[in-house]
């Protein structure tokens, strides 16, 4: 078989898998708002609207390159899915007005698209699963990185949802890969001294990729892909625009108000078993560091006694592997602080962050942000890294909790903080507000 061939036929499988994939959500979709419009959609020309509208949006994800959707951040997934979401709706907008009873089928159109979004990423992620299950999901990629090599290629092997599997080269030994080798190469480390091989290295792979950060690994890289029509690569600072922070604040309004309503009987029965076991107040309120260095009082349910602290001298004092545990972490895995069953269960579940919903309203913190840590927590960071997180809002979720949450030591907390800050977008946000709910039922690295 030839080499091209061998190489495009995992690609094409994996696509088929995706393709295959979005058709199911979309017929999941379909049943689901027949459901709710039982009457007027069982016609021809519904079911042929419906049919034209998933296919649309299918043509507009693989031209935006989502199949396969190989070295895309899961928020650029979103965001392209969305905006196609959103053309195929206009379009449906257009053609209601010249359809009988258009309306009544613009709204259905709607509704399709709208589920179809919300279906597709738990298909999509059972695709890949697949596909990486069957081995065809990827395309193998010389990593080239000098001293960051190991750290590279363990991080695309423990993400293998970029669809990158990696294979350590030194650059001293590209002249002796294969016809069959690898198609891609990844690059991180000094550009100044790889300046020389570029030229060399766009003949013998397909597509050069220079590493830019990633969320648990700083290669310190630029990422000149898709640079948007520029003339070179812009570095600008990471403020957002006045019109980006008005819609984040509307979206967290939007989501706080009702999701406080929602929460307020499961924050009464937590209040009344923690009263039950530690006679006190439920609530505390700790200052933290806000937007611009200003104090925050964040709100929680009290899950530790109300002499936390001199358990926890106790405890320094008895045994100094959990003095060291605390200093990389700031949490202890068995915390003798904590209250027993209800305070583990709150903390695992993040009920005693709840809360915060009121922090949200009054607008002290964001959905999305930097987590608001102690004074204690903010001093082992650099100084300049805690002037980047004040140039932010804090959050009630971030990209630390959907990633390793009490698991990370300081360097990964700062490393995964200075990544959002760095590449903070509303899509960057609405991902992560998504990937919070299944974080927490999983309960990794909570305690």
């Amino acid at each position: 078989m030839p080499v091209a061939l061998r190489r495009r036929l995992p690609r094409l499988a994996t696509s088929s898998f995706l393709v295959a994939g979005d058709i199911a959500s979309y017929l999941v979709a379909y049943f689901v708002v027949l459901s709710f419009f039982p009457s007027g959609l069982e016609g021809t020309l519904a079911a042929r609207t419906f049919t034209i509208a998933a296919l649309a949006a299918i043509i507009l994800y693989a031209s935006a390159g989502l199949y396969p959707g190989y070295r895309l951040h899961d928020h650029e997934h979103l965001r392209r899915r969305t905006v196609a979401a959103v053309k195929v709706a206009v379009l449906a907008a257009f053609g209601a007005v010249i359809l009988p009873e258009g309306e009544r089928l613009l709204l259905a159109i709607i509704g399709f698209l709208a589920l179809g979004l919300i279906v597709q990423p738990f298909v999509h992620w059972l695709a890949r699963g697949l596909c990486w299950k069957l081995g065809v999901w990827g395309e193998r990629a010389a990593v080239i990185g000098g001293n960051l090599t190991p750290a590279l290629v363990a991080h695309f092997k423990n993400h293998w949802q970029y669809g990158i599997r990696p294979e350590a080269i030194s650059s001293d030994n590209l002249e002796a890969l294969p016809d069959g080798g690898p198609c891609i190469a990844v690059i991180a480390g000094d550009r100044g001294a790889l300046a020389p091989d570029l030229a060399a290295m766009r003949r013998k792979f397909a597509e050069v990729i220079l590493l830019s950060d990633t969320p648990s690994l700083k290669v310190s890289g630029l990422r000149p892909a898709d640079v948007g029509g520029e003339i070179g690569i812009r570095l600008t600072n990471s403020r957002s625009s006045v019109n980006s922070d008005l819609v984040r604040r509307i979206l967290d309004l939007a989501i706080a108000i009702p999701a406080s309503i929602v929460v307020a009987p499961f924050i009464a029965i937590a209040a009344a078993a923690i009263y039950a076991i530690d006679p006190g107040p439920v609530f505390f309120r700790h200052t933290r560091e806000g937007l611009s260095g200003k104090p925050v009082h964040v709100l929680k349910l009290r899950t530790m006694y109300q002499d936390a602290e001199q358990r926890l001298e106790a405890v320094f004092r008895d045994d100094p592997n959990m003095r060291a545990e605390w200093l990389s972490h700031f949490k202890l895995k068995d915390d003798p602080r904590v209250l027993p069953v209800i305070g583990h269960m709150l903390r695992a579940s993040s009920i005693d962050e709840l809360p915060q919903l009121v922090n949200i309203i009054a607008g002290q913190m964001a959905f999305v942000g930097p987590r608001p840590f102690p004074e204690y927590h903010l001093s082992a960071m650099d100084s300049e890294f805690r002037d980047k997180r004040r140039s932010v809002t804090p959050g009630l979720t971030g990209l630390w909790q959907i990633s390793e949450r009490s698991n990370a030591d300081i360097e990964l907390q700062q490393q995964l903080d200075e990544f959002y800050i760095d590449n903070r977008s509303l899509w960057f946000d609405c991902q992560i507000i998504l990937s919070t709910i299944p974080a927490v039922f999983k309960r990794r690295g909570a305690y």
